[in-house]
């Protein structure tokens, strides 16, 4: 039996919405439109130092002037702490994460750097890796420290994509041992994701092509916690004039600035649709 379409925007508000936003949640919300599905809304304010509750006003009023609607109440990240604890004390007793020691400053240098048009996470060179033979499951929470998810070397992970296809990447080359929780107490991204997504029972996830990897990485994630893994639909990247992918700085472009310029809510959509790039690879 197929499950009643559930998806979900994923906002953070620490910026204004920009046309690469309106044009990767106007796809969300069409897609669940069609399938006579949900849509929620996920303010994702976990980054409490740029996390400002301003630009959370904002997005709803974009997405609402937009023509974006959501079934009421939105879920925030930051009220949702326990469950992320809940889900890393799983992964520390089936012996799936380790403790990381490493500073900003120390891995300054070690690491491949990103691609440019993605927010990437940098291969982790593997300092504080564990041997194989050391079981990790038998170490107690340890406050105030980072932990990484130990991503099985060489496996090659994965998925078909509804919009850009066949998707593979290999663990330990493409992405490395990746974040799972911080020392300042709070969730990684990809934990956060995964959690929340099935918690909601969340069946397609709609979002920009520049988190393929992630998705990689959450795929693991599920397997490790024994959840459901929903659907993936990535959209293309925008750009602008210079073909680069648009990004949070570009206020020009933002959603808020284009309506103060007159500018209608289909006006807005289509010139989404002329900045979208023809580009389905990372480069």
């Amino acid at each position: 039996m197929t499950r009643p379409y559930i998806g979900r925007l994923a906002p953070s508000p620490t910026g204004l919405l920009h046309l690469g936003h309106a044009a990767t949640f106007w796809a969300a919300h069409q897609r669940a439109k069609a399938d006579n599905g949900t849509l929620l809304l996920r303010i994702e304010d976990l980054d409490t130092q740029r996390s400002k509750s301003h630009f959370a006003e904002a997005i709803l009023e974009d997405l609402q002037w937009l023509g974006i609607t959501w079934q009421p109440p939105a879920l925030h990240q930051s009220q949702r702490l326990p469950l992320y604890r809940e889900a890393l004390d799983q992964l520390l007793i089936s012996g799936h994460i380790y403790p990381c020691h490493c500073s900003r400053k120390d891995l300054a240098g070690m690491m491949h750097a990103p691609h440019e048009d993605t927010d990437d996470e940098p291969v982790y060179p593997g300092i504080c890796r564990p041997a194989l033979d050391v079981p990790q499951n038998k170490i107690p929470f340890q406050p105030n420290i980072n932990y990484r998810f130990r991503v099985p070397d060489s496996e090659i992970i994965t998925f078909e994509d509804k919009n850009l296809g066949l998707q593979s990447y290999k663990a330990g080359t493409d992405f490395g041992d990746f974040l799972v929780w911080r020392k300042d107490g709070l969730p990684s991204y990809q934990l956060a994701c995964v959690v929340d997504d099935a918690a909601t029972q969340i069946t397609e996830v709609v979002r920009g092509r520049d988190l393929l990897k992630s998705t990689a990485r959450q795929l693991l994630l599920q397997l490790a916690l024994n959840i459901s893994t929903p659907d993936y639909f990535h959209t293309h990247l925008l750009t602008d004039e210079r073909g680069i992918r648009l990004a949070k700085r570009h206020d020009a472009l933002a959603i808020r600035t284009l309506r103060q310029q007159g500018l209608m809510p289909a006006e807005v959509l289509q010139m989404a649709d002329l900045h979208m790039t023809t580009v389905t690879s990372d480069s």
